[in-house]
């Protein structure tokens, strides 16, 4: 299943949870959270955006890992969060949570990938980022039943002139 939502990401963030956490969400803010730009703590989650705009997701449930696809996008992380009632919640960091969107997923441990692209356009148009197809952030999130394993970042952004 596949559906595209336009978020407002107030404070730069996104929030998915299980439907019936309790998380309190500002514990995912990790010394790493900026960089990584994805931080998970059990049954939430937070993705980090690049403006404090609306942004658009795009979200992919499937029933196995997706294919390798980092190159085709500016950042990419992957992580795990744990959704036992089989409900995740997807919506903007100051969203109102019994409104928000709410995705069917295999209940127990789901992992994520989170690929974001149009990171330098939307940084550069700031908070007229969304106004414009060509600027507005983009963000895709795939879910897929998986074990709890470590974050990992499989492409960095912004890249160091290192990379």
């Amino acid at each position: 299943m596949s559906e595209t939502l336009r978020l407002f990401a107030d404070y730069r963030q996104l929030h998915l949870f299980d439907q019936d956490s309790e998380a309190n969400i500002e514990e995912a803010w990790t010394n790493s959270i900026e960089r990584v730009q994805f931080s998970a703590i059990g049954d939430a989650a937070v993705v980090v955006t690049t403006t404090n705009t609306d942004v658009l997701v795009d979200v992919e449930t499937l029933g196995q890992p997706p294919a390798e696809d980092a190159d085709h996008y500016d950042h990419v992380v992957e992580g795990s969060l744990h959704v036992p009632s089989g409900r995740l919640v997807v919506m903007g960091g100051t969203d109102y949570a019994p409104d928000a969107t709410r995705f069917d997923v295999r209940p127990g441990w789901v992992r994520i990938r989170v690929s974001k692209s149009y990171l330098a356009a939307a940084e550069a148009s700031d908070e007229h980022s969304d106004e414009d197809e060509t600027t507005i952030e983009r963000v895709r999130l795939q879910i897929w039943p998986g074990e709890d394993q470590p974050t990992l970042v499989l492409r960095q952004w912004p890249r160091s002139e290192a990379q």
